[in-house]
């Protein structure tokens, strides 16, 4: 395992030339093995957990969901006014910045976005109470791309671009999940649902995001800084494919399908089974055996 540790750090230094040594030591972030082996324990999960739980009665999962919602957006809250208060004090630059260039605010930001690496490892826990709960229809194309993507791209922006002009889209996907995992909360709650409007406005809000992060990202390719332009290229890229995937993902569910199937949804006000949020639709093909969730005796 060594060896094969070495073998991927050489690849990746001539790949993409040496790490930034300020992370250096940093919990999870000085071999890749770690990281790659979550993401391979979470597919087969994906593919396995569906067949597993086939014949077996659907986990409730509220009282947990509850506080795991919970946690998420308070997480996702610190992340975000930690964010915006390390830009300021920065003076960062919105056009291009670079990744050496404002002293002690950068390393605040590298803090807060090992954090933000460290969600997204967390965020596997959205699969699986879909899995527990017997969703598997909500397991879709989307919603693993998404997942099982951000842990391995955070693991490289965080070994060599932790700070800079990375910071934009951490920020408005923090604010963002602020909004998902709140209204993911509130929606474990029953009495608390007829209340809930939002959903569809939070999907308007990741398409947004993605739009705004490709317009900020063009900024540094069009005036450069001392930030690597190969990554500003890679995440116009990735956020080309998230935007294409959330529109067809919105267009299924809110377009085509109209009020039938929001009626259908507003049965599944849990995590997992908020059904325009985030890609937990069947506008995908599921990626589990399409078993549907048998009725409860409570």
């Amino acid at each position: 395992m060594e060896h094969f540790d070495a073998s991927l750090s050489t690849y990746f230094r001539a790949w993409l030339g040496p790490r930034d040594l300020r992370v250096k030591g940093w919990f999870l972030l000085d071999n890749y093995i770690p990281t790659l082996v979550c993401s391979i324990l979470y597919l087969l999960i994906v593919w396995l957990g569906p067949k597993y739980m086939k014949n077996r009665q659907p986990f409730s999962c509220r009282g947990i969901l509850v506080v795991y919602n919970l946690g998420l957006t308070l997480l996702s809250l610190y992340m975000f006014c930690e964010l915006v208060t390390g830009v300021w004090e920065g003076k960062y630059n919105f056009f291009c910045q670079g990744t050496r260039s404002a002293g002690e605010a950068d390393m605040k930001i590298i803090r807060v976005l090992w954090w933000y690496y460290f969600s997204k490892l967390i965020e596997f826990m959205d699969t699986f109470f879909f899995i527990l709960r017997k969703n598997n229809h909500q397991i879709t194309v989307l919603h693993v791309y998404h997942h099982a993507t951000m842990l391995n791209i955070w693991w490289f922006v965080m070994n060599w671009v932790p700070c800079g002009h990375c910071y934009f889209g951490a920020t408005l996907n923090s604010f963002i999940h602020v909004l998902m995992y709140s209204y993911y909360g509130l929606s474990s709650v029953p009495s608390m649902r007829p209340y809930l409007w939002w959903k569809k406005y939070i999907t308007q809000g990741q398409l947004l995001q993605f739009v705004l992060t490709i317009i900020q990202t063009s900024l540094g390719v069009i005036w450069p800084c001392a930030f690597p332009l190969g990554w500003l290229y890679f995440q116009i890229g990735y956020m080309i494919s998230l935007i294409a995937l959330f529109t067809n993902f919105y267009i299924q569910t809110y377009n085509k399908k109209g009020a039938s199937r929001r009626r259908e949804h507003q049965k599944d006000h849990q995590n997992g089974s908020v059904a325009a949020v985030n890609g937990h639709t069947s506008s995908f093909p599921s990626l589990g055996n399409n078993v549907k969730p048998r009725k409860r005796k409570d």
